[in-house]
């Protein structure tokens, strides 16, 4: 008899991996997060975890919050051997986690213990880690907190953004779990508890993280635009309006760094750059209020007042 398994997951991020599950194994229930408002017009959006559950007509739970009375019920009835969890954005608490008897597992998008919580991949970016990966986690009460079961690292590219990095590890975790697996199962791969004094912690991002603090260096600066593209979106104010950087690069330059102040306006070799505590951070690619991504030197020659 296939063995039952259920799947936590709602961001881009979790397609993958309930995609490799569907191919080699009997999903009998999605758990996701309720539909929300997005776009300009606010509709109801459902999560992409559920637009692909529904193409393998897969029942679909979306509760508000997975820990209560009713949502565990559901998830009793579906008998589960196994839950999937990747990128669910709630916390399971006991009631949950001692459903099925061979546990939760949790695909993580870090080399574990490194950056535990809501923000692995952009956080890896920010501190300008070389390297990162995914882990396959025997889940418990704690945040990210339970054994690993098995890692795979992944370089992270010079110019890498948020996004980018996320759809790379998103594949290689999902590879990793089911190659993972098999040895689980069969009770030939044991769960390793993590290193304690090594863990670190990357909180939940809110848009108003992305605005730039010019009294930074420009090279933390351009960590942190790659790092929130795309979300939640590098962005500075310019004539009371938001102005969004996807694409930015630091130049050190002494002479400029004497005349002007961290925030002050400049041009460089044809861009847009804004001083600041330490070199010049060099727009590539913005996005004005209302209007599309542009190029920096396009949007030089429409900037009035730019200096």
């Amino acid at each position: 008899m296939d063995l039952r398994f259920v799947f936590l997951g709602s961001p881009e991020f979790s397609l993958p991996t309930l995609q490799r599950l569907v191919e080699n194994y009997y999903v009998v229930g999605v758990v996701t997060q309720p539909d929300r408002p997005a776009g300009r017009g606010r509709s109801l959006t459902p999560p992409p975890i559920k637009v692909l559950a529904q193409k393998f007509n897969l029942p679909i739970l979306q509760p508000e919050k997975i820990n209560q009375p009713e949502a565990t019920e559901q998830l009793r009835a579906w008998k589960p051997d196994l839950i999937v969890v990747a990128a669910f954005g709630q916390i399971l608490r006991s009631k949950v986690l001692e459903l099925p008897r061979y546990g939760c597992l949790n695909v993580h998008a870090s080399l574990l213990p490194r950056w535990r919580g809501a923000a692995p991949i952009q956080a890896a970016i920010l501190h300008g880690d070389e390297k990162t990966g995914a882990t396959i986690m025997l889940m418990d009460a704690g945040m990210d907190t339970g054994p690993i079961l098995s890692q795979s690292a992944i370089s992270i590219q010079p110019e890498e953004t948020g996004g980018q990095l996320s759809e790379r590890l998103a594949s290689s975790g999902a590879e990793l779990l089911v190659n993972t697996l098999p040895g689980y199962l069969k009770g030939e791969i044991k769960a390793q508890p993590q290193d304690e004094s090594k863990a670190t912690y990357a909180p939940r991002l809110r848009k108003k993280d992305g605005e730039l603090d010019f009294t930074n260096t420009a090279a933390t600066l351009s960590l942190r635009v790659r790092a929130f593209n795309p979300w939640p979106g590098a962005y500075t104010i310019w004539q009371n309006q938001v102005v969004k950087i996807h694409r930015a690069f630091p130049v050190q330059d002494a002479e400029i760094d004497r005349k002007l102040e961290p925030g002050q306006h400049a041009v460089y070799r044809g861009l847009p750059a804004i001083s600041t505590a330490e070199g010049l951070l060099v727009l590539e690619e913005i996005q004005p209020a209302g209007k599309k991504p542009l190029e920096g030197r396009t949007f030089l020659r429409g900037a009035r007042n730019w200096i």
